[in-house]
């Protein structure tokens, strides 16, 4: 017989108690998720990340003496090898893009549900990024007012084909594979050889950092 996997340790972190014990109660009925912690602020939330070395952070946003997005940054640069989920109430592009750039592989509105929160938890500690429709909406409407199309260098960065370029401004539309590869009328194993390419030339490893990428060169 095969063992099970181990389950994703999870550390909970938000300063309001009610939400706090009951995210602690949620994950708790969750299969595969192991509650080994919980924090009521950023400063906790790194020491017990020091303290249990866990998989995953359940991270809210506004907490007392040390923030979220500041204690994901101490997160991802002090322990590596646990990931950053940011569950809050705020979806505001200015709140998503500090998270990412803080180095969170994930971000949920507080409207997630059980399933949507268990997939996010699931999908970084694999190594991948999973961000809720509204952080995706944020995004695009943060390029979308951003500079105008003709501030936009002329040529593609990094040696980016036309169509890798096409494929990267659809991911930071929030599309996934298979909309990307029916809008470029294209199977869906040549979209995933395109995102290799990209990644691969862009220096990115998942979505958000090519999100975040698209937008530094103009590409969204």
């Amino acid at each position: 017989m095969t063992a099970d996997p181990a389950p994703t340790r999870v550390v909970v972190a938000d300063d309001q108690t009610v939400v706090r014990e009951g995210l602690v109660l949620l994950l708790g009925l969750l299969p595969g998720i192991e509650v080994v912690a919980a924090a009521g602020d950023g400063a906790e939330a790194v020491r017990l990340v020091a303290e249990h070395a866990p998989d995953v952070v359940l991270m809210d946003l506004r907490m007392p003496r040390v923030d979220g997005v500041e204690a994901t940054r101490l997160i991802t640069e002090r322990h590596p090898g646990t990931a950053v989920v940011v569950l809050t109430t705020y979806s505001d592009d200015v709140s998503v893009l500090a998270a990412l750039k803080a180095g969170a592989r994930g971000y949920l509105t507080k409207d997630a549900d059980a399933e949507e929160i268990a997939r996010a938890l699931t999908a970084v500690r694999a190594g991948a990024t999973s961000l809720g429709r509204a952080a995706q909406e944020r995004l695009v409407a943060a390029a979308v007012s951003g500079p105008p199309a003709r501030s936009r260098p002329a040529g593609l960065p990094d040696g980016l084909t036309a169509r890798e370029g096409e494929v990267l401004t659809l991911i930071a539309e929030g599309h996934s594979n298979s909309e990307i590869a029916r809008r470029l009328t294209i199977g869906e194993s040549t979209v995933k050889t395109h995102i290799n390419n990209l990644f691969a030339k862009a220096g990115v490893r998942d979505r958000a950092q090519a999100v975040r990428y698209a937008y530094r060169h103009g590409l969204a």
